[in-house]
This record gives C-alpha cells, structure tokens and sequence, in this order.
C-alpha cells in the first residue's frame, strides 16, 4: 500500500517550541526511508500556552489543510501518516477515521486521556480535549463521529479525576503501561480495522523527548513488538505527534532513529505481512 506522509507545520496549539521542527524532522526521515514526498502543511507561528479558544482560531487553516490531506489519501486507497507537532492536529484526522472506517478501532497511545472537555479542563489547553471532541462531547467545528466504545487509551497514566468519569460514561478503554501487551492489544482490537495515533510521552522519559514526562511508560520495544502483531490488512491509518526536538542535532537523530525503528513494523511488511526490517 502507498504511504500519504502529511506533516503539520502550522501551530496547532503548541505550547513549547521544538514540536514543530520534530515534527519536520521525522517527515523529511519517512521521506527519505520510504521514497515518499510528504505534503508539509501550514505555516510555523511562535507556541504560546494561551485559551483553547485562541489556539483552535488560530489552527483553522492548518487543520483543514490536514483533514484534506487525510480525506484523500483515504480516498485514494493509500494509507496516511499524519506527522503532527501536537495532539491536538488530530481533530482534523480523527473525524475522517470517523467516517470513513466508522467500525475501526483507535488505539490512542498516549500518557494522557486528552478527554477533557471546555467544562472539565483546569488548563484550557486544546490538546487535552482532542479525543472528547472526536468523540463529540463537544463540538471543536471540525467535525465529529468517532464512537467512544471503540477507543482504546494504551499507556495512559496521567488522568484528571473529572477526566476518568467522562472516560468511564463513555466506556473507552483503557490499558496502563504494565497491562500493555500484544495479547491485551490485540484482544481489544478483535479483528476490526486499526487507526493509531502515538503521542512520545507514551514512552518512558529518556527515550524520546517530549514536552510532558511522565514516569512509569513503556519501552520502544513494548511498542515494537504490539505493531508487529497487528495485521497490516487492518491498518487504516498512523499518526505521530509531539516529538520535541531541541539544539543537539546528534540527540536528535538518535531520537528519529528509535521512531522509525518502533514503527518500522507497521510499514515495512511484504505480502505475507512478516516484517522485513
């Protein structure tokens, strides 16, 4: 199948600079591993830690030249990737999941719920409220539809308390780092179509620099060896966000290689689906 690599380069509610250069950084190395042109989308603006409100004006135009890019790669047959600076670009894909894959099953990597909603945040950032508004608990004005019983939360361990009640209500599930395996993984997903979106502060700090660290993640490894149990006839889609490049180019690149290396299963797989790096 032809990889889509879509890379946000608006600010999409950035908080901390570095997010949107990592963002560029691993869609100029999937470029240059897989032989695709990528399509870099919106114009980069200083981050700011500023309302959910600003920030979602401030984004319009990077998020519907992203939910056009994911629209016509799904369109075409191709499988997108989206490379996003933040969470919160996955307004503009998860609606089209949504739509397009409406019995597929996200799995949100993430140490973090991102359920929050403008009633229930203590911070009024937009990242922290992407699923929800996937979800439909509120309306972001980018569209909706993803049914809530079909998320699955991988690795989360950072939960508001309102947070895990609307979680909770809407019965998306949610399996902590230790519970993370391929049989867990692929229990949850029981056969249905998979679209995955991986935020870096997944991980366990040291691996990938993240604007949040949050102690007790998993490995690259954990993660390598679940999306070498997922059957790539079931994948509909990728997305990677909030890698926070910083001044050491070296430290960097070590960083982009153990991206590629975790998610080289799911894009490098003959027809057979065995892995072939």
């Amino acid at each position: 199948m032809k990889l889509d690599i879509t890379v946000s380069q608006g600010r999409v509610a950035d908080k901390v600079s570095g997010v949107n250069e990592g963002a560029a950084r691993i869609g100029r190395a999937l470029e240059r591993r897989y032989g695709a042109t990528g399509q870099f989308i919106g114009r980069a603006a200083l981050p700011a830690r500023d309302d959910w409100r600003v920030s979602l004006s401030q984004a319009r135009n990077t998020l519907d030249g992203l939910s056009s890019a994911i629209a016509a790669s799904v369109a075409a047959g191709n499988l997108p990737v989206m490379v996003a600076n933040t969470c919160a670009a996955s307004l503009a894909s998860l609606p089209i999941a949504a739509r397009e894959y409406p019995d597929a099953v996200v799995l949100w990597i993430d140490a973090h719920g991102d359920f929050n909603t403008p009633a229930t945040t203590d911070t009024g950032y937009l990242g922290g409220m992407v699923l929800s508004a996937a979800c439909g608990l509120w309306d972001s004005g980018h569209g909706a539809g993803l049914r809530s019983e079909n998320v699955v939360l991988i690795g989360a361990r950072d939960i508001d308390q309102a947070e895990g009640e609307l979680l909770q209500d809407a019965c998306v599930r949610v399996i902590p780092p230790k519970e993370v395996t391929p049989e867990t993984v692929m229990a949850a997903i029981a056969g249905a179509r998979v679209w995955i979106h991986l935020d870096w502060d997944a991980l366990e700090p040291g691996f990938v620099p993240a604007d949040y660290k949050v102690p007790g993640g998993m490995t690259p490894a954990q993660l390598r060896v679940i999306f070498e149990a997922i059957p790539s006839a079931q994948l509909a889609g990728i997305e990677l966000a909030e890698f926070q490049a910083g001044t050491d180019d070296e430290a960097d690149e070590r960083a982009v290689s153990i991206i590629l290396d975790t998610i080289a299963p799911l894009l490098e797989r003959g027809r057979d689906g065995a892995v072939r790096a």
